[in-house]
């Protein structure tokens, strides 16, 4: 419950951050976000493939 409060709270202070920049501004830092999630995604797809970490399966729990 307490992680669901602080979630909200800080999800209400980026709005509220965002609510007073200029639209562009906040479209840029929107897709600068959304690039830097693309590529650490694909990072972590490409090495997960190569991985010999212990315990790493694919495919869920077992």
């Amino acid at each position: 419950m307490l992680f669901l409060v602080v979630a909200l709270l800080v999800l209400g202070v980026v709005l509220g951050a965002v609510a007073h920049v200029p639209v562009p501004v906040s479209v840029a830092a929107g897709l600068a976000i959304a690039l830097w999630l693309a590529v650490f995604a694909a990072r972590e797809r490409l090495s997960g493939h190569r991985s010999g970490r212990p315990g790493h399966h694919r495919g869920g729990l077992r």
